[in-house]
């Protein structure tokens, strides 16, 4: 096998999926798979992280063999591995590091951490031809909902924020209070379909003095008051009139509103070229509908990548190491699990 390309292993474990994938010079996914944990964590309504880590250490060995098998290739083909090291579940993360340290040492290969945040905003140079830089980059999963003015795959920095849970977390714990099934993201999302998203007025938490900050924790509180009445007894009868579609529909459209005004005053804010927008809760059907729309009305540019690359992959965190690799920026067998991520702060 020439050395021209850069073939890299990329491996995912922060959270409740095991991924391995192997991409070529930062474009080319010669393999992207993924092994959920969602029947596992769904009877407790959540993600238990002790579970998580177990799953990772069962699968993560035969992952790597598949991914391999899948690109036709061979670990001593393999450029450099790259992993994900921050933010997530310390137990997941240090599963992930582990394997790929092997892999380092065994074959004097170069070892490369990445963030999983910066890796959700790799996901649109994966589909996408080119991504125009500057971009306002925003990832929306279910820990994370910030903003970011990006000026490359690898320099972004953090203009927003939530104050308290992520859209995603928002989603579940909306949907606990509704006795919809876990995840609550697209089982809100399905619900929705049906009902009226104008049935009944959720509060949208702008904060104040032109923040581009969120707070979610508002809504979640109505959403519980509506449905349980103003005790908020998550085991007392329900007292809403609505339909469950209704509920989930105007639930759904007072996250969506929020993201969407938020975004849109960072873009008026920075004069961006374009819009990335990445994370699980991008594969909201209503979300990417109300973010195109709001590209289409300021004629910009709006990168937001499949479902598949939304979700947690590690296509992303492969392709996102070439440009790391490029700007020499390795590690070395001091790399760590970092759960919070320190190295994002407002800037």
């Amino acid at each position: 096998m020439s050395n021209k390309h850069f073939i890299c292993l990329g491996i995912e474990s922060s959270c409740d999926e095991t991924a391995c994938a192997v991409v070529r010079d930062g474009k080319e996914v010669l393999a992207n798979l993924v092994s959920s944990q969602t029947d596992l964590h769904s009877i407790y309504g959540g993600v238990v992280p002790e579970i998580a880590c177990r799953a990772h250490e069962e699968v993560i060995i035969p992952m790597i063999d598949r991914a391999l098998e899948q690109s036709g290739l061979a670990l001593s083909d393999i450029t450099a591995a790259a992993v994900t090291n921050t933010p997530g579940l310390i137990g997941a993360l240090l599963v992930g590091i582990s394997a790929a340290k092997a892999v380092s040492f065994v074959y004097n290969i170069p070892l490369i951490g990445i963030n999983h945040i910066y890796s959700h905003l790799y996901a649109a140079n994966l589909h996408f031809d080119a991504v125009e830089y500057p971009a306002i980059g925003f990832v929306i999963s279910g820990g994370h909902t910030s903003l970011f003015y990006s000026t490359s795959p690898t320099e972004h920095k953090l203009i927003g924020a939530t104050q308290d849970d992520a859209a995603g977390e928002a989603f579940d714990k909306a949907a606990k209070i509704m006795k919809l099934p876990y995840p609550g993201g697209p089982a809100i999302e399905k619900t929705a379909l049906t009902g009226n998203p104008k049935a009944v007025r959720f509060p949208r938490s702008l904060l104040k003095n032109g923040s581009l900050d969120f707070s979610f924790s508002g809504i979640k509180t109505a959403v519980l008051y509506h449905c349980k009445g103003m005790n908020g007894a998550l085991e007392g009868p329900d007292v809403y009139k609505e339909s469950r579609e209704d509920l989930a529909a105007s639930f759904q459209e007072a996250v969506v509103d929020t993201l969407a005004a938020k975004l849109e005053m960072a873009v008026r804010r920075y004069n961006p070229k374009g819009i990335i927008i990445g994370g699980g809760v991008a594969a909201n059907k209503r979300l990417r509908e109300k973010i195109n729309l709001l590209g289409s009305r300021l004629a910009l540019k709006v990168y937001i990548p499949p479902i598949a690359l939304c979700t947690d992959n590690a296509a992303v965190t492969a392709g996102l190491a070439y440009h790391y690799w490029r700007e020499n920026k390795m590690a070395d067998m001091s790399l760590d699990a970092v759960p919070l991520n320190m190295d994002v702060s407002l800037g």
